[in-house]
């Protein structure tokens, strides 16, 4: 394979993987404090039409990431508030925010569908970007992807360097403990949710500002899905997030490569374009037939409902 293809494929593959690094760190925060939302998929169609409106309306990209930044956060309070507050089932919660959260999308963004975007250009780090086939793929890119590799190593430190870090995860696996001892567990776990639904907004205005770059219904195809099934693969470790997503965004750009290279295979277009969903269920599976790992990892209180006694 020729190096300017080898540097083309790694580039499309981390492109693909952002949007996954950014939802699935979101969500995995949220998870360590003891919330399961299941919304992702909702709250990052609505970041992304949020995203696109404001940088139609402005000419700026970086407003229309903080617009679909706010919209996840307030999807993310909008699913605290019947959750955490109201206590309802965390699973029924999600999924409901889930078809909400797209079904608004598709009908706030009716208006925007015949509109497009000037394309963002990327930020070439000097020196850097220069390196042979490396330099292109990872130095190279829009600033989003660099902001993602940040907040990954963000999140490692938050989680396992800091005391406010302990404290989460502390709240996620013994939240009556954290609460004897003085932690406000529902002010703690909306601020992690808060943040996962940022963190899913961003992922979706990506799609929309900087990915595509135009808005369509059902653009996130899936994406928010995966993004929770990854914070299983990673077994919720933060370094693993990135693995698991460029994992499956090289398999999303494999099938488009094979589609749009012309070779003839006696395969189905319809069956290539479902491997990447195809290879979240197979990993899935494989990963919970060990059930020590998943024990040790997952927060212990996960999807379990709290209330501070009166």
């Amino acid at each position: 394979m020729a190096p300017g293809l080898v540097s083309a494929v790694l580039f499309a593959t981390v492109v693909a993987g952002t949007p996954l690094i950014l939802t699935a760190l979101g969500e995995l925060v949220t998870e360590k404090s003891g919330v399961l939302n299941l919304g992702a998929e909702g709250i990052m169609s609505v970041g992304a039409v949020a995203a696109f409106a404001v940088t139609i309306h402005t000419g700026s990209p970086l407003l229309g990431v903080l617009a679909g930044m706010v919209a996840g956060m307030a999807m993310s309070v909008l699913f605290g508030f019947v959750a955490l507050t109201l206590q309802a089932n965390q699973v029924a919660s999600g999924l409901a925010l889930s078809i909400f959260g797209v079904g608004l999308s598709a009908f706030v963004g009716k208006p925007y569908e015949s509109q497009t975007l000037e394309s963002v250009p990327p930020l070439k780090i000097p020196l850097l970007s220069k390196i042979p086939v490396l330099g292109h793929a990872l130095f190279e890119q829009q600033a989003l992807v660099y902001v993602s590799w940040i907040m990954l190593l963000a999140v490692a430190w938050f989680l396992y360097r800091t005391r406010w870090g302990l404290v989460l995860r502390a709240v996620g696996e013994t939240p009556v403990a954290a609460h004897a001892i003085g932690y406000n567990v529902l002010r703690i776990r909306y601020l992690a949710a808060m943040f996962g639904g940022a963190m899913a907004g961003i992922g979706g205005a990506f799609l929309s500002v900087f990915y595509t770059p135009l808005w369509v219904e059902g653009m996130v195809a899936g994406r928010g899905w995966i993004s929770l099934a990854l914070v299983v693969f990673a077994t919720w470790r933060p370094l693993r997030v990135m693995l698991g997503a460029y994992l499956f965004g090289g398999a999303m750009i494999t099938q488009m490569f094979v589609q749009g290279s012309g070779l003839r295979l006696d395969i189905p277009a319809q069956f290539l374009s479902a491997l990447p969903y195809l290879a979240t269920v197979v990993v899935l599976v494989l990963i919970s037939r060990n059930r020590s790992t998943i024990r040790l990892n997952s927060p212990a209180s996960l999807g379990q409902p709290f209330m501070p006694d009166a």
